[in-house]
């Protein structure tokens, strides 16, 4: 099941990410994601396992499990590399041994001090509030990501953790739409003034942290709600299955992660039911506006307030 993204490519709408993947399970969990039939692999360059991920592509594609265009590979730019998009960019691909990527998302909307292209540091001043670049415009970096297309480097651009006023403001000034907002949603965040604007206006919603929280940023789960859990004893789904489902239905890709392949197997078994509308508006009932994946901790600054 796939997306077409307005860039004429589609994107299966279940893919796998693999932020804080160790790079010693990097091989196994891409080698079983493909063969349980995953496609959609969700990157970025400040994951800092691109060589992994490159190890284990290039090892699935020797192997024969899966050609490169049956696969679906995104990455991200890093802050720090606003100034250097074009570099960024190919030394992401060289790390993930490939010619092209079929998106590449701006990771956030700030630009922050130079550190090295593919560093991805994330600098500090001596009172530890992350060093913003001033001078680099998200417009300026839009229009370095056009050039990546032009160049045959990457098949869609798209942004990350916009905000309705930033997608707004990229609409106006690029040349080459945004296929992809990918911002973090799930019952407990669910955004849908941004989801609806995002679709509105033809660029295809992506929902990072699914699932809710895990514990990094001390966050609260979606895994654990009471109600959630009434709707997987109904349709016999785990509650990851039923909040993957509920994000499918509303027209949203989701790429959850696991390194677990009993987790992988259930995250790709969620085509063979439905879940009816009582039960939709039920799950957005849960909204709590409750924002799980903030950095603020490791920036010293709220990037939200």
């Amino acid at each position: 099941m796939a997306i077409t993204l307005n860039s004429g490519f589609k994107m299966p709408i279940v893919g796998l990410g693999v932020w804080r993947v160790e790079g010693k399970e990097m091989r196994d969990l891409i080698i079983n994601a493909i063969k349980i039939g995953f496609r959609h692999f969700d990157c970025a360059a400040d994951y800092k396992n691109e060589p992994e991920v490159g190890e284990a592509l290039a090892g699935a594609l020797q192997a024969g499990l899966v050609k490169r265009e049956d696969l679906f590979i995104t990455t991200k730019l890093w802050n720090s590399d606003h100034g250097h998009v074009v570099e960024a960019c190919k030394d992401s691909l060289k790390k993930l041994q490939l010619d092209y990527l079929d998106l590449y998302l701006v990771h956030f909307p700030i630009a922050t001090t130079h550190t090295g292209v593919g560093t991805t540091a994330s600098a500090l001043d001596e009172d530890g509030v992350l060093e913003i670049d001033t001078t680099v415009s998200l417009e300026t970096t839009w229009h370095a990501m056009e050039d990546l297309v032009s160049m045959g480097l990457v098949r869609s651009i798209g942004i990350s953790n916009y905000d309705i006023f930033l997608t707004r403001d990229c609409l106006a000034y690029s040349k080459v739409k945004p296929a992809v907002n990918q911002i973090e949603t799930h019952p407990y965040f669910q955004r849908d003034s941004l989801v609806k604007f995002s679709q509105k206006h033809g660029i295809c919603v992506m929902a990072h942290t699914p699932l809710g929280g895990d514990g990094y940023f001390g966050s609260e789960s979606c895994l654990d709600d009471t109600v959630l859990k009434g709707l997987a004893a109904k349709y016999k789904r785990t509650v990851a299955q039923i909040l993957l489902r509920w994000g499918i239905q509303r027209n949203t890709v989701v790429i959850p992660k696991t390194s677990k392949l009993e987790r992988l197997e259930e995250n790709f078994q969620v085509f063979d039911f439905e879940l009816t509308k009582e039960d939709m508006d039920l799950i957005e009932s849960l909204d709590r506006k409750y924002r799980t994946n903030n950095p603020t901790k490791f920036w010293g600054i709220d990037m939200y307030a």
